[in-house]
């Protein structure tokens, strides 16, 4: 055994989870959502369909994204990206996303060291700050594998990234960063970094929470938007393992999803907020589109999913030059909820999911 894994394990092991999580048997409602590229405080200038959207986020016990944003703070250095790729913001962000009901983050993404190391403690600094769960970053290798736990211990999350993690950015024994898992050749991943993994989801399913494995994924081929084979596979190994879910994000586009022994797998949300500085048409137009899904667990098994379709405005009101007010979410209309709805369910369905659509959303049958 390595020292690194060896640390990694020992974190682990002083896994505690409150005792909530094991005495509690009521239904878990967990909300997964796509991945929130936030770099503006959008409590200042509340979008339309703001109202909407929390009301539907605050009817879960557990709502998660990815955190696609640094946080800037007195430990940030200079960026390491050009600056229409670079994704920061203030502190205040992490309380907006709060405000709309999200209690879990994942922090593992190839933007995480947009700001250096100072970067990345930075915002695990805010986050712990804020009282707000996450997991995928840490001070050392063994705090970024470790899993976030939310304040009930109900939900754990292990999460990790593959691809365009930019040098420097993976944490080691002694150095802050990702919990990257490398990929030794195209379409094959490095069995220890794998085994890290593996070791903190079952360590976190031992102590009776609802565990997510999440995936940062930049190894997508040559369509973003067709699910790799070697990503299904490891989505099949993660709920071997003992995760409960399998989310993805990285490709900013929605997937379709497949159920393996009783877990979902989500190898795609897209985007829940997108203020992206690219310009307009860099990315397709389904990047503008995505789905609330709000699934039931009893007894860390799920017994309901259901999506709502919402979709991001590709450009602020105000023109290109805005961002705050740009790629915000709001419930979809009847016409884009029906397409977006008849997607997804062609993409389940080739994974060997049935969802059945209704007026405004879709369900998954079990």
């Amino acid at each position: 055994m390595t020292p690194t894994r060896r640390a990694a394990l020992t974190a682990l092991g002083a896994l505690a989870l409150p005792r909530a999580a094991l005495a509690t048997p009521r239904a878990l409602r967990l909300t997964l959502l796509g991945q929130a590229l936030i770099q503006h405080d959008l409590r200042h200038e509340p979008w339309p369909g703001r109202a909407a959207i929390t009301r539907r986020l605050h009817a879960a016990d557990v709502v998660f994204t990815n955190l696609e944003t640094v946080i800037r703070g007195e430990l940030t250095g200079d960026p390491t990206r050009e600056a229409l790729t670079l994704h920061t913001a203030d502190a205040a962000v992490i309380d907006d996303l709060k405000a709309l009901g999200v209690g879990l983050v994942a922090t593992a993404n190839n933007h995480a060291f947009d700001l250096g190391t100072g970067g990345v403690l930075s915002t695990l600094g805010a986050l712990k700050a804020a009282n707000l769960a996450f997991a995928g970053t840490g001070a050392d290798l063994a705090q970024a594998a470790a899993p976030g736990v939310t304040a009930d211990g109900r939900v754990a999350l292990v999460a990790f990234a593959t691809g365009k993690v930019r040098p420097g950015g993976a944490a080691g024994p002694d150095h802050p960063g990702v919990n990257e898992v490398r990929e030794d050749r195209p379409g094959v991943l490095n069995e220890a970094d794998l085994a890290r993994v593996f070791d903190a989801l079952a360590a976190a399913r031992t102590q009776g929470a609802t565990v997510i494995a999440y995936h940062h994924n930049h190894l997508w081929g040559d369509d973003m938007e067709v699910t790799p084979d070697w990503q299904r596979a490891l989505a099949h190994r993660c709920v071997a393992a003992g995760a409960g879910v399998y989310v993805s994000h990285g490709a900013p586009v929605l997937h379709g999803i497949e159920i393996l022994q009783g877990a979902p797998a989500f190898y795609g949300l897209g985007n829940f907020i997108f203020q992206t500085r690219t310009p307009p048409g860099t990315y397709p137009a389904r990047a503008w589109d995505s789905v609330i899904a709000a699934c039931r667990f009893d007894e860390g098994r799920l017994s309901g999913l259901d999506l709502t379709p919402i979709t991001l405005n590709p450009e602020s009101p105000k023109g290109p030059e805005d961002l705050a007010a740009r790629g915000v979410p709001s419930l979809a209309q009847v016409a884009d909820a029906a397409r977006i709805l008849k997607d997804i369910k062609a993409r389940s369905a080739a994974f060997g999911a049935t969802l059945e659509i209704g007026e405004h959303s879709a369900r998954l049958i079990l």
